[in-house]
This record gives C-alpha cells, structure tokens and sequence, in this order.
C-alpha cells in the first residue's frame, strides 16, 4: 500500500479523506500541525505528502521549504481559493502540484494518482540516453549536464526527459501537463509554467544559456545545443 501523509488542521476533514483514501488501498497518517508534520515527512519514508499552507504554528510554506532542503518526497499543496500568490510560491519551491479547497475527493484521488504513477513509474528497458550534453536515466531518475548532476524534482525530471524524447518539436502546454502532471490543463492553470521555469534555472545554474525557449501562443520548445541566454524565465503563454 503507498503511504501517504496527510498534514492539514482541519480534523474532520482529514478523518474523512482518511476513510475516502484508505478504501482507495492508500496506507493514510493524519497530522494536524506544521511542526508535526515536518517531524513525520522526514522520520518516515512516504509516497506522498499532502500539505495544507494554512497550518497553525508552521505555516505550509515554511514546512515545505524545510522539507525540500533534504527531501525530493512529492508533495500536494492544498489552498484556499483565491491564494494565488501561496500556490505558485509552493510550486516554486518544489511541490508537485496543488488542489484548491473546497475540493472534491475524487478531484484530490485523481491528482494523487497522478503523482503516484509518475513518482514510481520506470523505463529501466529504455535505458539511459542523452541529447547532447544532458543525460538522464529513467531507471533512477537521475540527471547530468556537462557530467553535473541536477538535483531536480519528481516533476522537473519527468519534464525534462518529455522535452528530450522530443528535442526541435514545440511542445504544447496541454501535451505537458497531460504528459508530466498526469491529467489535462485547467482554466488559467500555471502549473507547468512554474516547473518549465524551475527546470530553466537548475539548467542556468550548471550552464548560462537558454535550453527551453517559451514560443508564443504554441508552447515550449528544447533546444539540445546550447545557446546565448537571450530571454528571462519562462512566462505563462496565452
């Protein structure tokens, strides 16, 4: 069974996605604190984390935040309605995606699905490969530049590998979200644009030039040669 924790201060709700979850075959723990839920995501190895921002204490962010300075754990975020700023914060620093409250639980499964099929999904028969000078190995979901390692996320790689099984093609922001986020793009959905401008920076980091660029009104596109970083970070395309 994936074990999954469920870090939110709403305790009716999280005994009533316990019940939800656990006929779904998840292995649930229910914590109701930021402080808390910390202790728990880094003493137990979890398929999944699924964290409120509004915590008393330890606010969301600030759990997150810690977390990702030692655990690349996926993470779900959920958000009041209208937290925009919070959400893409979140996404920024490392969560895989995000539910806004009041949610359905067949919308929140969903997501979990989604994350779960991705996060243990690999390709040991197709092996590693390169496209130029980055590769990456499905097996293990590891990824080099120039023999640097990059120390990306569960979604950052998923991303990356989409772009070089397709290098030189355009690829549309709903063939990535359905590709990397496992379901289809919503309505003003920035989801895939702030992991696109997340990947953009760890690439940055290890080389100045621009790999992926934004093409207007299309998508994104992944350059294998390296070029002159002309633009900034990656926009939400109309």
């Amino acid at each position: 069974m994936d074990r999954v924790l469920l870090v939110d201060d709403d305790v009716q709700l999280c005994n009533l996605l316990a019940e939800r979850l656990a006929t779904e075959g998840f292995a649930i723990e229910t914590v109701h604190d930021g402080a808390r839920g910390l202790e728990r995501a880094l003493a137990t190895e979890y398929a999944l984390v699924v964290l409120d921002l509004m915590l008393p204490g330890m606010g969301g962010l600030d759990v997150l935040r810690r977390l990702r300075k030692v655990s690349p754990a996926p993470v779900l975020i959920l958000t009041a309605r209208g937290e925009d700023s919070d959400r893409i914060l979140g996404l920024e620093m490392g969560a895989d995606d995000y539910v806004p409250k009041p949610f359905n639980p067949r919308e929140l499964i969903a997501r979990i699905r989604a994350i779960l099929r991705r996060t243990s999904r690999t390709e040991a028969s197709a092996g590693p490969f390169a496209v130029g000078d980055i590769r990456i190995d499905p097996a293990i979901r590891e990824a080099w530049l120039e023999n640097a390692p990059l120390h990306l996320t569960s979604v950052e790689f998923a991303l990356l590998e989409a772009f070089m099984r397709d290098p030189g093609r355009i690829l549309s922001r709903e063939q990535l979200t359905q590709a990397v986020l496992g379901r289809k793009l919503g309505p003003f959905d920035r989801v895939i644009d702030v992991h696109v401008s997340n990947l953009r920076k760890k690439l940055a980091a290890v080389q100045d030039s621009q790999r992926i660029k934004a093409v207007r009104g299309s998508g994104y596109l992944f350059v294998s040669r390296p070029n002159t970083k002309d633009a900034d970070d990656a926009q939400p395309l109309p």
